[in-house]
């Protein structure tokens, strides 16, 4: 009798254990962060002073134990990688460009349950090594590295999630690697389009006396930094912390972070090479994904939120009319991340999608591998592909201007087009051809007056410099009459100018030719 009461008394604590360690797992891993009230409650707060000192809390990668952590050799700088879970592998791709794989934790720990969750900081970022490579930083090395990642541990084929500029990368690696990529999330994608997607909302929410309290941050933190010898790392996890403090939070989040959020997204989540968001944020222009995805056959599926105040609101139609067999889930209560904001309703999203994931048709993959091929082809050829990925410096005015023909005007609707490919011009002393290009950008723009003058003050530059003075004086005259005090900057010339002041200077004193002083 007492054997068959231990027996009982033992099964019954066997299933309270199973109870217990289910209870468990539905849970989270680890204790999520809260947080604070919506942007809709408009709640203004204030911080009369620089804070000079941020909050030291801990990175969750040091608080959950359980992560295998190591760095993979990608070929000329190793990367920071870390991977939990078993199951469907999923790849973490970052934001930014410049932002650190930190902002997914801890709430990605859920995924564990049905996936080989993997984070990583990309080459330039986070704790991976700050190794541009032979051609520099670019998107396209970005990829490579990634695909380095996924043959180092041994993964066949995986699940892309891309997260604002990292679904740039997603998107790109899918593009050159579909025969790798068992599924596609873009979450708060960037579209990689070259589409009007409207102008950004971030400010929408920030008050007017918080505009003008960020603004004196700014400038309280340049003379701090340097009144202290601060190095730039430091002095701009200050800056983000007090702009964060101040109501910068409003930009792309739903929900006022925690304290602890505020501290760690200072601290961890914006770390980068020099000028490494300028360089990646420019090599996006060298891409132009309208039309890439028609008749992808990989499972795309796009997750955005209501209060994403990032682009306007038509952003995620445009982004979803180009992957017309992808999914798209729209979170109501949730901003640029959702994970963060909205977490239940996003892990059961994911969890549905990728453990309901079909086999890709093999057949239906060639041919779409075929199509991107002819794709990429004709793309790389667009004229506003070639300008737009290009820098400002000497060695990408030498290479636009290798391939420049007149007939690219015909194509080019925006005035940066038309500058930089004058610039071009200008900066390989081909004066009359330059000329020609700032005649068109004021002809094509007449109804932008800012742009009409600038067409007309760089036609005066050029005609200086071909020795027409009467002509240059008459275009001067015209930009002076139009009392434009819009401001320019062209670094590379060491110029910084307002448009008709300038004008008037140059009535004055002829134009003089100025070098190039950037070198990409």
């Amino acid at each position: 009798m007492k054997r068959s009461a231990t027996i009982l008394l033992s099964i019954a604590s066997l299933m309270a254990l199973v109870a217990v360690t289910f209870v468990c797992l539905k849970s989270p891993a680890i204790q999520e962060p809260g947080h604070g009230e919506s942007v809709l409650a408009k709640v203004v707060r204030i911080e009369p002073e620089l804070i000079t000192s941020i909050p030291p809390f801990e990175c969750f990668c040091d608080r959950i134990k359980w992560l295998d952590k190591r760095r993979i050799d990608v070929g000329g700088a190793e990367l920071y990688v870390e991977t939990e879970g078993k199951g469907v592998p999923l790849i973490l791709i970052n934001g930014g460009p410049g932002g650190t794989h930190h902002y997914f934790h801890p709430w990605f720990s859920r995924a564990k349950r049905y996936a080989r969750v993997i984070y990583y900081d990309q080459r330039g970022c986070g704790v991976s090594d700050f190794k541009p490579g032979e051609n520099g930083y670019s998107v396209e090395q970005a990829v490579e590295d990634l695909n380095a990642i996924r043959t180092i541990l041994g993964i066949e084929k995986w699940v892309l999630l891309g997260y604002s500029y990292g679904g740039f990368l997603a998107q790109l690696y899918t593009i050159l690697h579909p025969e790798n990529v068992s599924g596609l999330i873009l979450l708060g994608a960037s579209p990689g389009m070259n589409a009007d997607l409207g102008p950004s909302r971030q400010g929408d929410y920030i008050s007017e006396q918080e505009k003008n309290r960020l603004a004196e941050v700014r400038r309280q933190v340049v003379e701090y930094a340097m009144a202290n010898v601060l190095p730039w790392p430091m002095a701009i996890r200050l800056m983000i912390y007090n702009n964060l403090l101040n109501g910068d939070w409003k930009r792309q989040h739903f929900y006022r972070p925690t304290q602890e959020r505020l501290s760690q997204m200072a601290l961890y989540e914006w770390v980068n090479d020099l000028n490494f968001n300028e360089t990646m944020s420019r090599a996006q222009g060298r891409w132009d994904f309208t039309g890439a995805f028609q008749g992808n056959p990989i499972p795309t599926l796009i997750l955005e939120g209501r209060w994403d105040l990032t682009w306007s609101e038509k952003k995620r139609d445009i982004l979803k009319g180009n992957h017309p067999n992808g999914r798209m889930v729209v979170f109501e209560k949730a901003a640029h991340g959702i994970f963060d904001e909205q977490p239940d309703d996003f892990f059961r999203v994911l969890r549905g999608f990728i453990t309901g994931l079909p086999d890709v048709d093999d057949q239906a993959l060639a041919e779409y591998r075929a199509f991107l091929d002819a794709f990429i082809a004709q793309m790389k050829g667009r004229p506003d592909v070639i300008v737009g990925g290009a820098g400002w410096g000497i060695r990408s005015s030498r290479e636009i201007t290798a391939k420049y023909t007149p007939e690219w005007l015909e194509t080019f609707s925006q005035w940066r087009q038309f500058l930089r490919v004058g610039f071009a011009l200008y900066d390989c002393e081909r004066y009359s051809d330059a000329l020609a290009v700032f005649e068109r950008l004021e002809a094509k723009l007449d109804s932008q007056p800012s742009s009409r003058a600038l067409g007309l003050l760089w036609q005066g530059h050029m005609l200086d410099l071909m020795g027409r003075r009467l002509e240059a004086l008459a275009r001067y005259r015209k930009v002076a009459e139009m009392n434009i005090s819009d401001s320019m900057k062209h670094s590379q010339y060491g110029l910084d100018y307002e448009l008709s002041p300038f004008a008037r200077e140059r009535l004055k004193t002829p134009f003089k030719r100025i070098e190039n002083r950037s070198s990409d």
